[in-house]
């Protein structure tokens, strides 16, 4: 479906189960160097980015000497392969057509090689409510966290001192098994300096939840050509029945320091299990953050998320859910803010291919200033499952009528219909409060399955005069009266941000943001 753009000047409205052989778990002792020299005499050379194999060379020299556990190095083998033909995104490729990346590819990165020293973060890390786990400039620092408080059998922690071989073995099944990341998920598969992994075993409740807290302490300052960069990853694995909430908070030191977060959280929710994800990015609005999250779902899970992103001159999240199994339920619920000079980008797919699964997604933003964009690829996938014959009878009808595919798929006779009884809803509402501020719209929702309940729809305006005008004639003034609107439109979404503590910090922070844009406007 093509997109819809807005320029704001009037009112407008508009799978297979998880299983893999059995690893070695015996870790290398040998570290494999990406040579830029032997890659150009490659016959792969003509097809490799030379920017991106010089940043991959930077990546491997930032990373520790000492010998990996197997599912890291995998992971990095696996990345490194996949560098080797992978171009910087442009904006001539569909899912970057609204989101420039130039600011992240002109500047000097430098992957860095070792947190700083504990003291350079105190004033950032002692201000939540429950334990956390604290990872500085991509690297797991020591935690307030007490093991003692968690349940038996639960493991939270580096994989580099994760002791339990089924716990291992586990890890290295699953770790990095997504055939979708693009070079963003690769650059952190080799530059990630340690795993952070989170397991819940079969039928075990963790009560509180697992609070991540990614403070970035290393930066450049504002207009400087310099960019530390950081790959924290994080792996969450719950098994049969299972029950976890999963906290992450990003943050920086005060101010408007230049630098990329670039982070990776993997979750797999075996049947039965559920989890609880909460995401709110506030770094700085010179920094760029770029995130990936992928979530695969066992039959009768459920997985909800909600997310608040207000930070970063880039801020990009894709999130990738699949569901593998029947009566899987997903829950997506997103605000971001743009009060300044900003790009807020979300791009979403979530895939079913099983029976009675339930998806619901709501995606809000607000773009509070000129030259403030938010960007919105929201793709829902009801059945994408067809025999051979199937399979080239979709990509036939895409060429001939692409306009026309989401119509014309449920008519394909060949296609095996798994999906049925499915329940997937989509809505985007954007609010633009400044002249010639933009919001992409990209809703996508294609059905194979004829036996569904599917919808979706994009709504983007500034306020309604009827909403300001009820105000006043109860005796409010303007300025109040829009912003009272202005908050509550975001506050739905705060709103489910499951623990209170958390609501309050971040309903704090977007009056705080609001605030000082009426400020700088005034």
């Amino acid at each position: 479906m093509a997109a819809l753009t807005f320029i704001h000047q009037n009112l407008l409205h508009s799978t297979p189960k998880l299983t893999t052989s059995k690893p070695n778990l015996k870790p290398k002792r040998t570290k494999t160097k990406l040579s830029i020299q032997t890659i150009r005499e490659s016959p792969q050379a003509s097809f490799t980015d030379q920017f991106v194999l010089q940043l991959a060379d930077s990546l491997e020299d930032s990373l520790p000497s000492s010998s990996s556990s197997l599912p890291l190095q995998k992971l990095r083998d696996n990345s490194s392969e996949t560098l080797l033909s992978t171009q910087w995104p442009s904006r001539k490729d569909e899912s970057f057509r609204f989101t420039d990346t130039s600011f992240i590819k002109n500047s000097d990165i430098n992957p860095i090689s070792h947190p700083p020293n504990s003291l350079d973060l105190l004033e950032v890390s002692r201000d939540t409510q429950f334990e956390s786990f604290n990872f500085v400039d991509g690297f797991l620092v020591d935690s307030s966290f007490s093991s003692s408080n968690l349940p038996d059998g639960v493991y939270v922690g580096s994989l580099s001192k994760l002791s339990s071989e089924g716990i291992l073995k586990r890890v290295c099944e699953l770790l990095g098994d997504f055939e979708w990341g693009d070079l963003f998920w690769s650059v952190n598969g080799l530059g990630a300096p340690d795993l952070m992994v989170v397991y819940v075993p079969e039928g075990c409740r963790v009560e509180n939840p697992i609070y991540l807290k990614y403070i970035a302490v290393e930066g450049a300052d504002k207009g400087s050509k310099k960019m530390p960069l950081s790959n924290p990853r994080v792996f969450v694995l719950v098994e049969k029945g299972g029950e976890v909430g999963i906290v992450e908070e990003f943050v920086g030191k005060v101010g408007s320091e230049c630098y990329w977060t670039n982070s990776v959280l993997e979750v797999v929710v075996g049947e039965g299990g559920k989890v609880s994800h909460s995401y709110v990015q506030k770094q700085s609005l010179s920094a760029a953050h770029i995130k990936w999250t992928s979530v695969r779902q066992e039959k009768t899970s459920a997985y909800e998320l909600v997310e608040v992103s207000t930070g970063g001159k880039l801020s990009r999240h894709n999130v990738h859910v699949q569901q593998l199994g029947s009566d899987t339920v997903t829950e997506l619920t997103t605000f971001h803010l743009s009060v300044g000079d900003q790009t807020q980008d979300l791009h979403s797919r979530i895939v079913l291919d099983h029976p009675r699964g339930y998806s619901q997604q709501l995606h809000k933003c607000i773009v509070a200033h000129s030259s403030g964009q938010a960007v919105f690829d929201g793709n829902v996938k009801v059945n994408s499952h067809a025999n051979e014959y199937g399979d080239q009878e979709v990509k036939f009808m895409q060429k001939k009528k692409p306009k026309k595919l989401i119509y014309f798929c449920w008519l394909l006779p060949l296609a095996t219909r798994y999906a049925q009884q499915t329940d997937a809803g989509q809505l985007t509402r954007s609010l633009l409060l400044e002249p010639r501020a933009t919001v992409n719209v990209k809703p996508n929702l294609q059905i194979i399955a004829d036996d569904v309940k599917c919808s979706h729809g994009a709504a983007i305006s500034d306020l309604e005069d009827s909403q300001l005008f009820y105000f006043q004639a109860r005796g409010i003034d303007l300025e109040t009266a829009r912003e009272a609107l202005v908050f509550s439109f975001g506050a739905e979404v705060i709103d489910k941000l499951p623990y209170s503590f958390v609501q309050k910090q971040v309903k704090d922070h977007v009056k705080a943001l609001l605030k000082s844009r009426r400020k700088g406007s005034s």
